[in-house]
């Protein structure tokens, strides 16, 4: 018979399986857990060489003071150290060596702060967290029914449409979102169950709620191990175990009662009608006016305990354990012939890409007020040059104004607008990488993927308005071109975004490196600076006629005649700097700039020359106006060709710093 397994694949049913199932017996021996410092060397050691056991089916609850080594414990037994952290000794399930990828698959673990995509529903994140977690295999039918279960189960049944904590109305609360977190751990069905400071944050009746949670969790045969920090009374009689950790060493595993009554044989008794947890955890705390003592005190129990009835008791069930293993072939590693199939990446890529998608959509910080704010852009520029569009020279000018401003708009808002995002979203990222549930490249891909829809509809709309309303150049075809140019203007400036994002830790250190940065491209954009002089700094003109005599002695008054005008590149040389000269090349800003300018004025001719000052420049041609910036005609689909390399070269950058994130964080 064909039965439907925790991961949720099929497997033959039989007694062996069936016992699998129903859970399994955690024990460690020669436990170590050192913190690192960033060369490798060893600075300090969290767990001091402990063992212990937990069987199946117990509701264990893990105790200590701050920097007792809780956490340090729970996260080593469930191979989820964070980068940093050695771990030495033995881990064994059913007296068995595993892995850490068995471990990935066959356990949950519900961390101390709550973090989801706050604008996806409780039904869409739980759907997203089982095609993520179970079995390629498993049809969309059985999924349904097992979410639609679990939701009944935990009672949010009735909450499976609200979006989980968007700013609205309908969000869920603090005792709500933890039993979603614990909903989402026990959607594969895990054999062992870990959770950090589950009742953290939660009133009386909410904490109470979710004990019994896993209290009935426990029963059905799981193990469940959590850390808890001063539970009540109540809290603390359901649990079936409990272990209590003082400076890195255990002090007693055993049952509530049993601790009580091995602290009073060591002479510190529980007064009546006090909390025992109070009581064991102020015992083995450190006192801040009597370090010393107190710590020579939890030593003495720490040592006491491994001398004592129940240590001796842990130490026969792992032996046990061990015994049973050597004579009985245990396949939980493997599960032989039916093993589990993970998700194909391109599934994976699929329910990113949609969970990203759905977090722009209806996010309104992401895509709906930036699509609002370049609507006021684009009215209030155009307002501000309605009317100042003329072939003359005022009008010259006032072409490149909305060039400028349709480049720069389209640059920095967006880039700063990514560079706000991720860093929000880097701490869900390294959680679910660390579980395991996809890969940097597959995050990195799905987040860039849902986010150009928006990349194209914004400057679409911006453009629109505001090259038909100030009324430049009054061509379909160089509408078409100009949009082309600032897609990809704005798509660049959100790679270079990313780049910077993933780069550094925090926004503001982010920004210091990428405000300098954006000065000196905007600089080299252009309107700021010729990048073409003659020799000896005298800007010479391209005019039809000579009007005065150019300065430069090697240069002849037949230089001014149009017939012989051209300034070779080679003539010119850059006024900047030698040590930044090389900005111009890498300039986004400077490539979009000429290609707009060469879609507005090549082929243009007969431009009004009526200037008062025979000083001022005189451009009657379209092609002078291009001189002018020492842009180039043909450049136009070079230039497109520069921001798609920068766009990949930055999105290629952005990956390595998120790759390495994930792998040293």
């Amino acid at each position: 018979m064909m039965v439907l397994t925790s991961r949720g694949f099929l497997a033959p049913r039989n007694e062996d399986a069936t016992q699998c199932e129903k859970g399994v017996t955690v024990s460690w021996r020669d436990l170590s857990v050192y913190a690192t410092t960033k060369d490798n060397r060893i600075c300090k050691q969290l767990i001091n060489n402990v063992r212990g056991a937990v069987k199946s089916g117990t509701l264990v609850a893990i105790m200590g003071g701050s920097g007792a080594g809780k956490s340090s414990l729970m996260t080593a037994l469930a191979y989820r150290s964070p980068p940093g952290v050695i771990v030495h000794g033995d881990i064994l399930v059913q007296g068995h060596p595993v892995s850490p990828s068995y471990m990935r698959l066959h356990t949950g673990f519900m961390h101390q702060e709550d973090l989801f995509v706050g604008s996806m529903t409780v039904m869409e994140h739980l759907m997203f967290m089982a095609r993520m977690k179970l079995d390629r295999r498993t049809e969309l039918r059985q999924i349904r029914i097992r979410i639609n279960r679990l939701l009944q189960e935990i009672g949010l049944a009735h909450r499976s449409g609200t979006q989980i904590g968007t700013s609205g109305e309908k969000v869920l609360s603090g005792g709500e979102k933890k039993r979603l977190a614990f909903a989402t751990e026990l959607i594969s069905d895990p054999k062992i169950l870990f959770l950090d400071e589950p009742t953290t944050g939660l009133d009386a009746h909410s904490a109470g709620v979710l004990i019994a949670h896993l209290k009935a969790v426990a029963s059905q045969g799981r193990t469940v191990l959590c850390t808890i920090h001063q539970p009540s009374s109540s809290i603390f009689n359901a649990f079936q175990q409990i272990i209590l950790i003082a400076e890195g060493r255990i002090a007693f595993i055993g049952t509530g009662v049993q601790a009580v009554q091995f602290f009073a044989s060591e002479g510190h008794h529980c007064p009546p009608a006090y909390n025992p947890a109070d009581f064991l955890i102020a015992t083995l705390a450190t006192a801040p006016r009597d370090e010393d003592a107190s710590r020579r005190n939890a030593q003495r129990i720490c040592d006491a305990f491994l001398v004592s009835d129940a240590s001796k008791e842990n130490d026969l069930i792992t032996q046990l354990e061990l015994h049973i293993s050597n004579s009985y072939n245990w396949t939980g590693e493997t599960e032989e012939t039916y093993k589990f199939k993970e998700p194909w990446w391109w599934t994976k890529l699929y329910l990113l890409i949609n969970r990203g998608t759905i977090q722009v959509i209806r996010d309104p910080n992401v895509q709906l007020l930036r699509i609002l704010l370049k609507l006021c852009l684009a009215i209030l520029v155009s307002l501000c040059f309605f009317g100042a569009i003329k072939l003359d020279q005022l009008g010259i000018q006032a072409v490149q104004g909305v060039l400028f401003i349709l480049v720069t708009e389209n640059t920095f808002l967006p880039m700063y607008a990514t560079l706000a995002t991720l860093p929000q979203e880097m701490p869900l990222f390294l959680r679910e990488h660390r579980a395991g549930l996809y890969t940097p490249h597959l995050y990195y891909l799905a987040r860039v993927i849902s986010l150009i829809p928006g990349l194209i509809i914004e400057p679409i709309i911006f453009v629109m308005i505001v090259y038909w309303v100030v009324g430049l150049r009054n061509s379909i075809e160089a509408f078409t071109l100009s949009v082309i140019v600032v897609i990809f203007t704005m798509n660049v400036s959100t790679a270079c975004g990313c780049f910077f994002a993933a780069a550094f830790d925090s926004v503001p250190l982010a920004m210091a490196y990428l405000v300098p940065f954006d000065y000196i491209l905007m600089v080299t954009m252009g309107p700021f600076i010729k990048l073409g002089y003659t020799k000896h700094g005298d800007l010479l003109w391209r005019m039809p006629r000579c009007t005065y005599q150019p300065r430069v002695n090697e240069w002849v008054a037949s230089y001014c005649l149009y017939e012989t005008h051209s300034l070779t590149r080679s003539n010119l040389f850059s006024t900047l700097p030698a040590y930044v000269q090389w900005v111009k090349y890498i300039s986004w800003l400077l490539h979009s700039t000429e290609a707009l300018t060469i879609v507005q004025w090549d082929g243009v001719h007969n431009i009004s020359c009526e200037v008062e000052d025979p000083e001022l420049p005189c451009m009657t041609d379209g092609s002078e106006v291009l001189d002018r910036y020492d842009f180039d005609a043909d450049n136009y689909w070079t230039d497109i060709s520069f921001m798609a390399v920068s766009y990949v070269v930055f999105h290629c950058m952005g990956y390595a710093c998120l790759w390495n994130r994930a792998r040293y964080k």
